[in-house]
């Protein structure tokens, strides 16, 4: 017998909404709806063959054997009150099969949902020995071998090895493509007791860089698929790793920090583009610069650590191996399409992206630029940053080069990608996600492993979009 609990006891009693079931070739899916989250036991039965799912604290409000379509392992459903106040479903298998639960939170048009993932094999008659019998740890214990592995893959420079095995998410049928805004966060750097560089003219950076965040804003918002928001509006001082935690309450696609750069002398002027390094900074003002601006979360009383605080305990372990490798290399992307566009108008103080251990772009899953627009301390540069015709211009030129960066890599699930896959779909090597698809299925169907499909289209997670158009290897 395989037995595991997969949810956290409801604060109130939930009611089973509905059952769903889909079939393909590497087993059977059954969702069950529910209408809050209810502590699962989940667990198998022989002789016959039967998967039980007990629901603490449930009552049923639908019928369950409406959902069954005999195909695949499932032959019938049957429920029943348990202990008075629990619901008992009986799933009834025309074979052994082995049991993989998990829960999902409200989202994509559904509510709570406990999914369970059959798959042919034997039961064994006790516990899954990996992660102590706890699939939860397993599956924590797997995706950070995945990702260690990952990361080992990247920093060699060979080819990162990509699991062949079929995951929950590689089952699931594709979603409703929602194209959505792509969601960049801008943030003007400094602010109320902070005021950053000052000019010889009196100019504090707090104040211009807020004028070049709202025009950054408006121009984003203003391009068909984006949204963008502002970790501040007026002036007010937020610490450092607080503006990422704006940045990640917003489900940002997209982190830009705008400041303004302070020289020793009043000779130096330009723009700079940085990423975050993740082994130092690539340049001794570069290293200089990131003290010097990672000093300001002091004044807040706040330490220069990254903080993951407001990450489970999957991100925790996995992000941190990671070092931010995906994220940082779509920063640089994006920042030299930002520095493109800004040479067109203006002295660059760095023809490349520089980078540095800024603490503002340590968002390990958002990519993020830290843009200095100009000297203060330069007295010419002063004025060009007081000027609306300057600031509309450095503002055009970082939201466009944002835009042509997400025009290369949308989101799967954005506006763009959908608009990008209008025109595709039609060569012998594409294929165009139809209702009812799943990846494993399209993998099996076309005779290609869930590995090589994932590598050829650079797929980060395993749901699928109605209208996307994958790569066949």
């Amino acid at each position: 017998m395989i037995m595991m609990s997969v949810m956290a006891s409801a604060a109130q009693a939930a009611q089973l909404e509905g059952l769903r079931q889909w079939t393909d070739s590497d087993g059977t899916r059954l969702v069950f709806d529910l209408s809050s989250e209810a502590k699962a036991d989940v667990f198998t039965l022989d002789s016959p063959d039967r998967l039980v799912i007990d629901l603490a604290d449930t009552t049923l409000n639908t019928t369950l054997g409406s959902a069954v379509d005999g195909r695949g392992m499932v032959r019938d459903v049957r429920s029943g009150v348990r202990d008075g106040t629990d619901l008992r479903v009986v799933v009834e298998l025309d074979r052994k099969a082995t049991p993989n639960a998990f829960k999902l939170p409200p989202g994509g048009g559904h509510g709570y949902r406990l999914v369970v993932d059959l798959a042919p094999g034997e039961s064994g008659g006790g516990t899954s020995s990996s992660g102590g019998g706890d699939p939860i740890t397993a599956m924590i214990q797997q995706q950070e071998q995945a990702a260690r592995s990952r990361l080992s893959g990247n920093r060699t420079g060979s080819t990162p090895p990509v699991s062949n095995e079929p995951t929950a998410e590689s089952r699931q049928t594709a979603k409703p493509h929602p194209r959505r805004d792509i969601v960049v966060v801008v943030d003007p750097g400094h602010g109320g007791k902070d005021p950053g560089a000052s000019g010889p003219g009196g100019t504090h950076e707090k104040n211009v860089v807020l004028q070049i965040g709202k025009r950054v804003k408006a121009k984003l918002d203003a391009m068909q698929g984006f949204k963008a928001y502002l970790t501040r509006d007026d002036d007010t001082f937020i610490p450092l790793r607080g503006r990422t935690r704006i940045a990640r309450r917003h489900h940002a696609d997209f982190f830009v920090s705008v400041h303004a750069d302070a020289g020793g002398s009043t000779s130096p002027r330009g723009t700079s583009v940085y990423a975050l390094s993740q082994h130092g900074a690539t340049s001794e003002r570069a290293r200089w610069l990131a003290q010097s601006e990672n000093r300001s979360d002091l004044i807040g009383g706040v330490d220069g650590d990254l903080n993951l605080d407001d990450k489970d305990q999957v991100l925790r372990g996995v992000l941190l191996d990671l070092s931010m490798t995906a994220t940082v290399n779509d920063s640089l992307s994006a920042g030299t399409d930002v520095l493109g566009r800004v040479s067109n108008f203006n002295k660059l103080f760095h023809s490349r992206v520089e980078q540095a251990g800024f603490v503002v772009l340590k968002s390990p899953d958002i990519p993020s630029l830290l843009v200095e627009t100009g000297f203060l301390t330069n007295p010419s540069e002063e004025r060009l940053l007081n000027s609306p015709a300057h600031q509309d211009k450095l503002a055009t030129a970082i939201a466009q080069g944002i835009r042509q960066h997400f025009l290369r890599s949308p989101p799967p699930d954005s506006l763009l990608a959908w608009q990008r896959d209008q025109n595709r779909g039609g060569a012998s090597n594409e294929y165009r996600v139809q209702p009812g698809d799943t990846l494993s299925g399209i993998a099996a169907s076309k005779n290609v492993s869930l590995a090589a499909l994932r590598r050829a289209n650079n797929l980060d997670t395993d749901v699928l979009r109605l209208g996307q158009v994958l790569k066949i290897p």
